[in-house]
């Protein structure tokens, strides 16, 4: 028995060996199945709302943004059809705008929305046409000619705001610095890009100013569409919004139009009369030289020039002005090196300063370097840049996208994110960008993306940083600039370019004769 009990023992305990190998077998494969099902189950970004929420905080429309990715470094906004992606993540920004760059484009999405204002200029289309613009603008920034050229520009027009701001510093009248530097660009960038003395800070040339209002409105009415699901209903019945932006795009094409054909005629008239000698020194007559001279095109070019040389650097001028109003002792530290980096001895008159304005004088502005780039951190003069997926992708962050899907990158956002710049990163901090020497240290274009970066970062980087250190440096010698109500809240305007909603008033007080007198 004891024998017959051991085999029936025997034989049980190898079947339970072989039912559990079976069993094993099973499960292995089950979870094997499991796993691979898994990975096929694609996940994708939290849900921080609708576009109806954009549309309803429309008008702090970067704020809105700016808490949601507080929440979530990239969340979805649920559209019609589609999602809407937005990022602070920077290693996702660097997929987007460098690693995987051909799979997100402006697209059609952008370019319907972007055509009636830009039309096929560089900021709104992919392929061909955005190759070629690009190596043509790539040529055209770095050459000396337009460098030396836009110098003295700059220089010039700068000491016509410093006299501007003379004349209020004396009568003791507050004034908006936001529209002075809005002047004072389109007449730099006309002067740059058309060749024309546009003097719209004096005022003398109505047509110019229109023009001027027409392109702001026309540049807000434009972003607008981004949250208006009925804008293709309005353009299609001529009404409300879309309008007003037809109205305002035939001024601008009717003022674009008639300077590309006066600048014609002249260059045509200098190559049959060898006794005009006809300087090719902007950008229009440049353009005007190559076998492209369709009308068109070079509205769409010229009109890609002035969003990108007017807008951008007056907004963050009138943003810097601002953080220097609310830090006094930041805009001394400026002021400081502005005087030891040209060497300068308080008699000297404006127009004698700014002739020391060199580039080697630039180079030695570490501080104001880093004072207006840490106003780009905090008001980025693009706050949010869109792209369309042209692919579905996963992203580095583990989440994927839908082809169409719009995905944007946020400057705005990131410049607020404790994750990227620390516990301090509300702070108005130039030192974060200067080394132990005080030499300036730039970060990750792919953290600080005030400039784009990958294949279509800013052509005009130095273009504007050596607009705006020119007016800065003339301005900062001489005034000191406060606030002209300090109780009164400074907001921006949502529209393409950040500026400032209803302009930055500011008094102007002479900061040679303050420091001589003590006051």
């Amino acid at each position: 028995m004891d024998l017959h009990l051991s085999s029936t023992s025997m034989a049980a305990t190898l079947l339970c060996i072989i039912l559990s190998i079976f069993s094993l077998q099973w499960l292995g494969k089950k979870l094997l199945y499991r796993r691979k099902h898994k990975k096929n189950i694609k996940k994708y970004h939290p849900i921080g709302g609708t576009v109806i929420n954009q549309l309803m905080n429309f008008n702090r429309l970067h704020d809105y943004m700016t808490e949601l990715a507080g929440k979530y470094k990239t969340y979805r906004l649920i559209g019609l059809g589609r999602s809407e992606v937005y990022t602070s993540d920077p290693a996702n920004v660097e997929y987007m705008l460098k690693s995987n760059f051909d799979n997100y484009a402006k697209g059609l999405y952008n370019y319907t929305i972007l055509k009636d204002l830009l039309g096929d200029g560089i900021f709104s289309v992919d392929g061909d046409k955005w190759r070629q613009q690009r190596k043509v603008s790539s040529h055209e920034f770095s050459t000396r000619v337009l460098r030396d050229f836009s110098s003295v520009v700059f220089r010039k027009n700068a000491v016509k705001v410093a006299e501007i701001v003379s004349e209020a510093a004396i009568s003791s009248q507050p004034f908006d610095i936001q529209d002075l530097f809005m002047k004072a660009t389109l007449d730099s960038i006309f002067r740059v890009a058309f060749g024309i003395e546009l003097d719209s800070m004096c005022g003398s040339n109505e047509e110019g100013a229109r023009f001027s209002n027409a392109f702001d409105d026309a540049s807000a009415m434009t972003l607008f569409r981004y949250v208006d699901i009925s804008w293709k209903i309005k353009k299609m019945l001529g009404v409300g919004s879309e309008a007003k932006l037809k109205r305002n795009v035939q001024m601008i094409d009717e003022f674009v139009y008639k300077l590309i054909s006066t600048k014609a005629e002249q260059m045509h008239k200098s190559e049959d009369d060898k006794s005009i000698l006809l300087k090719k020194e902007d950008i229009l007559s440049r353009f005007l030289q190559l076998k492209e001279t369709d009308p068109k095109y070079l509205r769409d070019i010229i009109l890609n020039f002035i969003i990108a040389g007017k807008d951008t650097t007056a907004t963050t001028l009138s943003w810097f002005i601002y953080m220097l109003c609310k830090h006094p002792l930041v805009q001394e530290k400026v002021a400081e090196d502005i005087k030891e980096a040209t060497n300068s001895k308080d008699g000297a008159n404006i127009s004698e300063f700014a002739a020391t304005v060199s580039e080697e004088a630039l180079e030695k502005m570490q501080y104001l370097h880093a004072a207006l780039t840490e106003t780009l951190r905090l008001y980025p003069a693009v706050p949010v840049d869109a792209k369309v997926c042209l692919s579905d992708d996963t992203m580095p962050d583990g989440f994927s996208v839908r082809k169409g899907d719009m995905v944007s990158y946020q400057p705005y956002a990131m410049g607020r994110m404790g994750f990227i710049w620390g516990d301090d990163a509300l702070d108005f901090k130039p030192e974060r960008w200067l080394d132990a020497n005080g030499c300036f240290q730039p970060e990750s274009p792919f953290k600080f993306t005030a400039f784009q970066a990958g294949p279509r970062i800013c052509l005009g980087k130095e273009f504007a940083y050596r607009q705006m250190k020119i007016f800065s440096a003339v301005l900062l010698r001489y005034y000191i600039f406060q606030l002209s109500d300090e109780t009164k809240t400074v907001n921006y305007r949502t529209m393409i370019n950040l500026h400032i909603d209803g302009g930055l008033g500011v008094r102007a007080f002479d900061r040679i004769d303050r420091n001589t007198t003590g006051k």
